[in-house]
């Protein structure tokens, strides 16, 4: 009888990423998992206490993956714009990636905020690029971060789940357009938020916190 296969943590968790990379993180189960490695799955749940945890490290490879891609940031002018550009890129290029990492459902206590502070470092270096490059304090940064950030998802959206393509000119474009225009309104005092009403009503057409 041949011997068992064995296969380390590091293994199974680098098979169960490249089952994510092609068929996304839904197709990363035990028993896939096994036929992908060439046995049954009890070595996988001798490494690991169960499939979420496999999951979850392969978030982390996930996340390492897009954070390779603006690494160098701070090499290129306007480096802001490059990071947007190539999550753009990485968007179009690992569309299951992208996909585990920003397009996962959650319950409806998940907040942008929170939101945010799953993006890992590349957040922080963001803010730090336009408090350097554009003189802005922290909140107007922060602000800066949110409604770009917001713009630059839109386009991955669309990218990911190949609902539409986009050329690098247009891409370019946009990305210009949305960031300059935000910046010019933050830099000239005078944005405030414009409540919908109703004719010439003061009344708000949507209930307060919505």
């Amino acid at each position: 009888m041949p011997p068992k296969k064995k296969f380390t943590r590091e293994e199974i968790i680098q098979a169960a990423f490249e089952m994510a990379r092609e068929n996304g993180i839904d197709s990363v189960v035990a028993r896939e998992l096994g036929k992908r490695l060439g046995v049954s799955s009890s070595p996988i749940f001798t490494a690991f206490k169960n499939m979420e945890e496999v999951q979850q490290e392969v978030r982390k490879i996930a996340m390492k993956e897009f954070e390779s891609y603006v690494s160098d940031a701070l090499n290129y002018t306007p480096a802001y714009k490059y990071v947007g550009m190539r999550m753009i890129e990485f968007a179009m290029q690992e569309p299951k990636l992208f996909q585990l990492l920003y397009m996962q459902e959650h319950d409806e206590s998940q907040t942008f905020a929170k939101l945010v502070e799953s993006l890992g470092d590349t957040v922080e270096v963001c803010i730090e690029i336009m408090q350097r490059d554009y003189q802005l304090n922290r909140k107007d940064s922060e602000l800066l971060f949110r409604q770009n950030w917001l713009h630059t998802f839109s386009i991955c959206a669309l990218a990911a789940n190949k609902v539409c393509h986009f050329s690098i000119e247009e891409i370019s474009e946009i990305l210009s357009v949305s960031f300059q225009g935000t910046l010019m309104l933050i830099k000239s005092g005078t944005f405030h938020t414009i409540p919908v009403n109703k004719g010439n009503t003061d009344e708000s057409v949507f209930p307060a916190g919505l």
